[in-house]
């Protein structure tokens, strides 16, 4: 018996109809953010891109949000937009105790560099040594030109040794020669702590090789 193709008519009656739960407009995709279903708040985070003024929404969800997938769309969207407006929310994460969330804010944020950079500085003097510390680890990863000097002013007066390591770490990457008498000087500032004179070691041999 020959087979029978199927009409036109016949094909559509077979599709299934899906009913969105938002609209798919800017409000309903904000609205979709919360949706219990975490590949519908993906897609949500992932569309927003598209629309003006998610900063605020998108980073709000940030805080609440602990599915891994979802989490990575909204960071996702957030370095897409890539503004001044996504800078001033991600650098507050820096106090998070969420370890993922701060290394994702970081990650976003050190493909921001220029935007980023009027930053650096207020962040390197901030009361809290863990910021200070987060801010230095930024720094290694981070391409700018002035990176390297930031990293040299806190060998030079950040009192937290483990801050100061953590800078001898970036100088070890990212220095160069003019970086070794600062990383010296770091080791005699903390000669009661055997590892900074290790880790200064380290550096001026990787420094002095480059």
């Amino acid at each position: 018996m020959a087979l029978r193709k199927n009409t036109d008519s016949e094909a559509v009656s077979l599709r299934q109809v899906v009913h969105r739960a938002h609209v798919r407009d800017k409000a309903g995709l904000i609205g979709q953010l919360s949706d219990p279903d975490p590949d519908a708040r993906r897609w949500a985070a992932r569309d927003l891109v598209h629309e003006a003024d998610v900063v605020s929404a998108l980073s709000a969800r940030l805080l609440t949000e602990h599915h891994p997938a979802v989490r990575e769309s909204l960071f996702t969207a957030l370095a897409t937009v890539g503004d001044r407006a996504v800078v001033q929310a991600l650098l507050p994460l820096l106090r998070s105790d969420d370890a993922p969330l701060r290394n994702g804010a970081i990650e976003v944020l050190t493909g921001l560099p220029e935007l980023v950079a009027p930053y650096i500085e207020a962040q390197l003097r901030d009361s809290d040594p863990d910021v200070r510390l987060l801010t230095v680890n930024l720094l290694t990863d981070l391409p700018h030109e002035k990176a390297a000097h930031w990293a040299e002013q806190i060998l030079r007066h950040d009192p937290h040794v483990n801050v100061v390591a953590a800078a001898i770490e970036v100088l070890a990457e990212i220095g160069a020669p003019e970086q070794v008498p600062t990383l010296t000087a770091a080791a005699r500032r903390f000669a009661d702590a055997p590892f900074i004179a290790f880790a200064v070691d380290v550096a001026v041999e990787r420094v002095g090789a480059a």
